[in-house]
This record gives structure tokens, sequence and C-alpha cells, in this order.
């Protein structure tokens, strides 16, 4: 098949690639606007390969979105273009807007119009996945997990955003008829992030004798998911999922992002050990909390194991050894990363000062 990958520069998007065009026969246009986050070299091992294309395109852009998508003639769309970051979105709500609900606005727009298009064969084997966050929950308290079920009840500029992307699929599908499938995951983590998410972020300020900037008391809980895991469930579900439906994806790893920073210390210590900063605990440093911090996300992701056999592979320990890892081995990547507009400051602070 031909399948369209919006935001496939990006962390999650390239991994999806990169378990495409390695593990199956399909055909992959990855459409990227290559913002801060974006960067091709986490594509450096597949950009070579003939099923592989790029097309440098802003969803925000109308009639550049038509062009591709007419010319591609894609069978699937995987959404994943998004701004992501919680801080950011408290710095400047509108990029978010525009991005995360104008964006996917047009696509829907654009793959409708495709879609009316096929032959009655073609129609039948179309999908639009929509890529979401648990984040559009809320907060949960101490027990009990998010489901499919669970209302809606964003607290950020970025969860209300892609809220509103949820609802546009959703009302696609039940006014136009679009065939599409919503999922909605965990915390990621894995090669390849940004440094300015909470692991790549500690790791990188260690590696350099920075403060380890923890939230507040550092107890608010995570559902953890390694990137490679999540790309393995939005292909199962792109492929093999029911039209209409919505699948949580979760890696069954709760953790506090105080056990998580202090985990990414005795990791260092361990495979650093002549570190000029080690133990690497006494950088960890507790700063003013985010406004509207949401105290625990957990994902029960019972449906798509039972309705579509996928499971996470890798548990949280042996996933974060091999991330930590990742990041000691590709200096170049993070790098050259950081040599761009962001290097590491606090981000959402309002007016925090």
């Amino acid at each position: 098949m031909r399948i369209l990958v919006t935001g496939g520069a990006g962390f999650i998007g390239s991994a999806v690639i990169r378990m495409l065009i390695g593990e199956t026969d399909h055909e992959v246009l990855n459409v990227d606007c290559l913002t801060y986050a974006g960067n091709l070299d986490s594509l450096a091992g597949v950009s070579e390969n003939i099923r592989y294309r790029f097309s440098r395109t802003d969803i925000r852009d109308l009639s550049a979105l038509r062009s591709v998508v007419e010319d591609f003639r894609p069978d699937i769309v995987m959404h994943l273009a998004a701004e992501t970051h919680v801080d950011r979105s408290i710095d400047g709500p509108a990029a978010f807007i525009e991005t995360n609900i104008v964006g996917t606005a047009n696509l829907l727009e654009v793959a409708r119009a495709h879609w009316q298009g096929l032959d009655s064969a073609a129609k039948a084997r179309f999908r639009f996945h929509h890529i979401s966050t648990d984040e559009v929950f809320g907060s949960l308290g101490p027990a009990g997990a998010f489901t499919e079920k669970s209302p809606y009840a964003p607290n950020s500029p970025y969860s209300a955003s892609k809220a509103g992307a949820d609802h546009l699929v959703r009302a696609w599908r039940e006014t136009y008829g679009l065939p599409t499938i919503v999922s909605n995951c965990s915390n990621n983590y894995g090669p390849c992030q940004f440094p300015e998410k909470l692991i790549p972020l500690m790791v990188l300020n260690a590696l350099e004798g920075k403060p380890l900037p923890v939230y507040g008391d550092g107890l608010q809980v995570r559902d953890w998911l390694h990137v490679d895991d999540h790309a393995r469930a939005l292909i199962t579900i792109a492929t093999k999922g029911v039209v209409g439906e919505t699948y949580n994806v979760g890696g069954n790893a709760e953790r506090t992002n105080i056990d998580i920073v202090r985990s990414i210390c005795r990791l260092l210590d361990e495979l650093r050990p002549d570190a000029p900063h080690a133990p690497h605990e006494k950088l960890i440093t507790h700063v003013a909390d985010r406004p509207g911090h949401d105290a625990r996300y957990a994902i029960d992701a019972s449906k798509i194991a039972r309705e579509l056999g996928w499971r996470p592979r890798e548990n949280f320990e042996s996933g974060l050894r091999k991330t930590v890892a990742w990041y000691l081995g590709n200096r170049d990547w993070w790098e050259r990363v950081r040599s761009g507009s962001y290097r590491g400051e606090r981000l959402g602070l309002i007016d925090a000062d």
C-alpha cells in the first residue's frame, strides 16, 4: 500500500517510517515542514530506499497539501504532524491551534476529496488514522486508568488543541463518512527524541553537568511507552483497526517524574563512572511547577491487546537503559539538534518569576 505519514521527521513519525520501510513492503511518503523538532537525520537509514519519499510541506498550507495528496494517492494517511510540547503551548498557544486544529482540518478535507474520488475497492481500503495523546483526558486521581470511553478534559493549550483535532476527525467520519480511526498514547521515550522532553533533557543536562530541573515535588505520574512499541501499534491500527474505533496505546509502566530522573542518574553513574559530574543525583534541582500540571496519566491498553493482538515488547527498565545508551552513543545527532534554536532552557513559565 501507499502510506502517507505527516510529521514523519519527528520523534514518533520517524520511528513509524523506519519500521514501515524496514519491516514491510509499503511505499511511504513523509510529509513534514521541518519545524524545530523535525530532523531528517532520524531517517538517515531509510532515506535512500526506493520506497521512501519526502515532501517538505506544511499541513497549514491547504493548496500545497492538496497537490501532495493528489500526486501520491495514498491508501492510508497516518497523521502525526503536531506541535506537541506542553511548555511551548503555554508560551505560545497560537501555533498549536494553527497546526493541530487548522492543519488537521486541512488534512481531513484533502483526504475526503481524495477518498471520494476513489473507485469502490480503493474506497473500502482507505483509512485516515489520527494519532493523539492521553493528555486529552485530563488528570487522573491516584487510581484507575484512561479507557477509550474516558471523557475529555484537557488542561493545557496543547491538550486542548489535540482534543479539538480528535473531535474534528470524529465529525468528518460522522458527517461525511470518511473512514477514520483515532489512537491515544501515553508518554513516549526512546532514540531520536527532541531534547526538550523529560528523558533526553535529563540525560543531556547530566552529561553537561547542568541542573536537572524537576517540576514541583516530582511526584507527577506518567505511563511510559517505548517509541518502537508505539510505532508497531500504530502500524497495526492503521492496517488492521476498525473504522470508527479508538484505541488506547500504553506501556504498562507508570513512574513518577522524580523516579525517572533518579533512574537516569543511576544509569549514567553506571555507564559513565568516570564522568566529572557523578554521582549525577546531586544535579537534581526542584523548580516551580508547570502551570496546570496534570498529576497523573495512566492508560488501559487492554482493548488493542484484545482486539488487535498488540502488546508492548519493551519493559521500562530495559527500554530506559537502551535509550540512555543511545544518547551516549549518538552525540553527533543531539549536538546538531542542540546547535539550533533550543538549548535546554526552561519554557512555559508564564509570569512565575
